[in-house]
């Protein structure tokens, strides 16, 4: 378990099947594969408006849409390209949320982009009790970002605001002041196609949204780095399937400069056929078929990455703010650390079997980006912008848009 760095419920597979923590709580139940295949964006917000508050922002065509659920931090929990028809794009722990029951240490209702707080572990983790060790059964996400819902402000028909207010507390007992903003909008296609750096393709659908979260110090002391400091993450489930892949473009140079091109011994280094590295860009595989996780420094980061599912012809694009140098990311190893603000800008998960697991919860993969490390004054903010744009079309049309938008190709290299 050596240098693992876990975003999700995943540590639950991962030291359970290893042996090494002794534990009993109530497992969060398990998916099943239709909530990722086949279900309309209709069929997806009537199952959500079941269970929970949903508010729905539409693009200028109408076609565009993006539901978000204010009692789980505004997250974003699926869009489509096509209106009530088209397909669910965000994955759905449906039985999960149908359970109605919250869990110990995270509840994985699904979602493809929400908001976190970093770093998860490490000597200034906010996901350890202070005194405990950095096993499982000391892992919890705080309420804040799991359980406890997201103030609703204001909303209009392409943009909902959302705050919340609450301390946090890390494992080296520094307590910290909160306050929290994030809006969620939903782009014009114009735009979209702006950011893509592209004219608009007449056989592509698009949805695009972007979340502009801000992390303020509330409190009365400064936030400094022997304490411990905060960053901004935000990460999505997505549905995975055979021949899905993420794709990063990434700064080239050499490793005596840039340190390496991609680090990827999470979960022990995936093999060659699920792991490409080329002088420019990374591919992975996020088929939900073996438990897996890479992360991409800043040094080598671009702010930009994506994925496409080659089964459906979803082409996904994020873009996110990031400073140009210099910058101190948190790092979230489950241990102590000698260097905590040496950690990654960009990260994906491949959810599955692995390390001995018997069972996972997927299938899905997620996509993360983090702010820098937030060393603030008191009434000081760090603001973070995490844009999403889905696209389905014919392939050789989307191959365009990823030339454009990434400079890759969505071929993976041949060994």
């Amino acid at each position: 378990m050596n240098g693992m760095v876990v975003s999700t419920w995943c540590l639950l597979v991962a030291l359970s099947s290893t042996g090494s923590v002794s534990h009993a709580y109530e497992r969060p139940p398990a998916s099943d594969e239709a909530s990722a295949d086949g279900l309309t964006f209709g069929a997806a917000t009537e199952l959500l408006r079941t269970y929970t508050k949903l508010i729905v922002l539409s693009g200028d065509s109408g076609d565009a849409k993006v539901a978000l659920a204010p009692a789980w931090q505004g997250r974003v929990m699926t869009s489509t390209v096509k209106g009530d028809a088209g397909r669910s794009l965000g994955w759905l722990n449906r039985n999960q949320i149908a359970s109605q029951k919250f869990v110990p240490h995270m509840n994985v209702f699904g979602g493809e982009e929400r908001f976190w707080i970093g770093p998860e572990g490490g000597q200034y983790s906010i996901f350890h009790a202070s005194g405990g060790g950095f096993g499982w059964e000391n892992w919890q996400v705080p309420p804040p970002l799991d359980s406890l819902p997201f103030e609703v402000v204001r909303v209009s028909r392409t943009s909902a605001l959302f705050r919340s207010a609450f301390a946090l507390t890390n494992y080296s007992g520094t307590r910290f002041e909160v306050s929290v903003q994030r809006e969620v909008r939903v782009l014009s296609s114009d735009v979209a196609w702006g950011h893509l750096g592209i004219s608009a393709l007449n056989d592509v659908s698009i949805v695009a949204y972007e979340s502009h979260n801000t992390l303020r110090n509330a409190g009365g002391h400064p936030w400094r780095k022997d304490t411990g400091l905060l960053s901004i993450w935000i990460a999505g489930m997505h549905p995975a399937f055979a021949n899905a892949t993420f794709i990063a473009p990434i700064q080239e140079g050499p490793v005596s400069r840039l340190g390496p091109e991609v680090t990827s011994d999470y979960f022990g280094i995936p093999s060659p056929d699920r792991l490409k590295v080329t002088k420019n860009a990374i591919y992975f595989s996020v088929d939900g078929a073996y438990q897996s996780k890479i992360g991409i420094s800043p040094r080598r980061s671009l702010g930009k990455f994506g994925s496409y599912d080659a089964r459906h012809h979803v082409l996904t694009i994020v873009q996110f703010t990031q400073p140009s140098e210099g910058a101190d990311y948190v790092k979230s190893m489950w241990r102590v650390q000698k260097d905590p603000y040496n950690g990654d800008a960009i990260n994906s998960y491949n959810d599955g079997p692995g390390q001995g697991a018997a069972k996972t919860f997927g299938p899905f993969y997620e996509m993360e980006s983090s702010s820098p490390a937030a060393a603030l004054e008191p009434g000081a903010q760090i603001e973070h912008t995490h844009r999403t744009i889905h696209l389905t079309g014919p392939e050789q049309e989307l191959e365009k848009v990823a030339r454009a938008a990434l400079g890759v190709s969505l071929a993976q290299p041949v060994p």
